[in-house]
């Protein structure tokens, strides 16, 4: 039998999906769960290094949960988990500290991108955020863990810190983790506004728990222009898209039927906004319905938190021995 790589991949416990990260990195992780040995947890404890006080935690893990088990994470398949039912990942990364130097922390991109953007909460955290990203990935030993740009550095840290242990212990231990690549092209989803980027910081966001008043309101102020004037004219970024959303929720029909209006100048955008809300509204009412009956259902989602501990456990239970037997730990 062929052993599965094992991938690894942190979800935030900050905002609701949208359809950005739906059609994003959301089905790619329902995809993963089936073809790796695929861990997925909340990372509540990293959450704090920028909301060191915030005003609901257990409500946005719970939230966070509801919303990607609704969106297709099977636990039985995976296995997920929550950062902090994992006290195994802390000692790691307290283990790890000790060979981790300050001025090579002090020079990670991340570090100084949130030192200048927050300069009163420069926290320790802040500072050894990598050792924790660290420390989560090597406790499960992955073979590779999804990342975006912002995130590359911090990977190739892990790879620092796990390459020093080994060195320093004279091991081959840990893995060296690499970027996992899903072998395909992202489907982005554009905002509203024309900026070309789906986010909760741009608030331009079409979110899987948003309703259908709420969805019509967004949609119908989303950016445009005056309209064509000169027939097959090129479509500003706005216009363009508002279509690429079209093509993901509405039928090849009624994208065709607009498209060929734009082209031709008579389309009307009051018309073609309201039909793309009641096709994103269509589009995302069956997971809208799914995350309120799963955020509901208190037992159900302590089943699989309490699941994904157990099965996080037996892996990590396993790596961090080892590595008290390597460093020297030992019990009397």
């Amino acid at each position: 039998m062929i052993k599965k790589e094992t991938v690894l991949s942190g979800i935030r416990p900050t905002g609701n999906l949208h359809l950005g990260n739906y059609f994003g990195a959301v089905q790619n992780f329902v995809k993963m769960q089936h073809q790796a040995d695929a861990y997925f947890f909340i990372a509540d404890y990293h959450s704090l290094t920028t909301h060191p006080t915030p005003a609901d935690l257990h409500g946005n893990v719970k939230q966070v949960l509801a919303e990607y088990l609704a969106c297709g994470l099977d636990p039985d398949a995976a296995t997920l988990y929550v950062q902090s039912d994992l006290p195994e990942t802390t000692e790691l990364y307290l283990l790890l500290n000790m060979n981790a130097y300050l001025g090579e922390l002090e020079r990670t991109t991340s570090f100084k991108d949130k030192a200048r953007k927050q300069p009163e909460n420069v926290n320790a955290g802040l500072l050894t955020y990598p050792v924790l990203m660290a420390a989560d990935i090597l406790i499960h030993k992955a073979d590779k863990v999804p990342v975006g740009k912002d995130q590359e550095q911090n990977l190739e840290m892990a790879r620092k810190f796990a390459k020093r242990f080994n060195r320093m212990y004279q091991v081959e231990f840990f893995k060296e983790p690499i970027p996992y690549n899903f072998g395909e092209e992202l489907i982005k989803i554009p905002g509203l506004d024309g900026s070309g980027k789906m986010g909760k910081s741009e608030g331009n966001g079409l979110y899987l728990v948003d309703d259908e008043a709420t969805i019509r309101k967004k949609v119908m102020k989303a950016k445009t222009d005056t309209g064509p004037t000169v027939p097959n004219s090129e479509m500003p970024e706005e216009i363009k898209n508002l279509f690429t959303i079209a093509q993901i929720v509405s039928k090849p029909e009624t994208v065709t039927m607009f498209r060929n209006s734009y082209l031709d100048c008579s389309i009307r955008y009051g018309d073609f906004k309201k039909q793309l809300a009641d096709d994103i509204t269509s589009f995302t009412l069956p997971i809208r319905e799914r995350i309120l009956s799963i955020s509901s259902d208190n037992e159900y989602l302590k089943k699989v938190v309490t699941l994904g501990a157990d099965k996080a456990r037996a892996s990590a239970s396993s790596t961090l021995n080892e590595v008290r037997h390597i460093i020297g730990f030992r019990h009397f």
